[in-house]
């Protein structure tokens, strides 16, 4: 069985370290308590979780503008959502 109570802290230093599940879970978390900031910056440090968590947000609301941000920083699927909007 899995261990779902994994702390924050645990989780940053394994992302930090390379480890990618633990960035998503991250994401995950920043998403669940609404923390657009967060996603944000783990967007910026490479998080394609975050990236499809902010776009799903973003195209919910019809935001344009975050749609751009978001494919401008990486996350290519937002640039095909902004043009489908468009």
């Amino acid at each position: 069985m899995a261990n779902t109570n994994i702390d924050r802290e645990t989780l940053r230093e394994l992302a930090d370290a390379g480890n990618e599940a633990a960035l998503d879970r991250l994401a995950d978390l920043a998403d669940g308590v609404g923390d657009l900031e967060e996603l944000s910056e783990l967007l910026d440090e490479g998080s394609m979780r975050a990236g499809f968590l902010l776009t799903r947000r973003a195209a919910a609301t019809g935001d344009l503008r975050e749609l751009q941000r978001i494919s401008d920083a990486g996350y290519e699927d937002a640039g095909n959502e902004l043009n489908r909007m468009l």
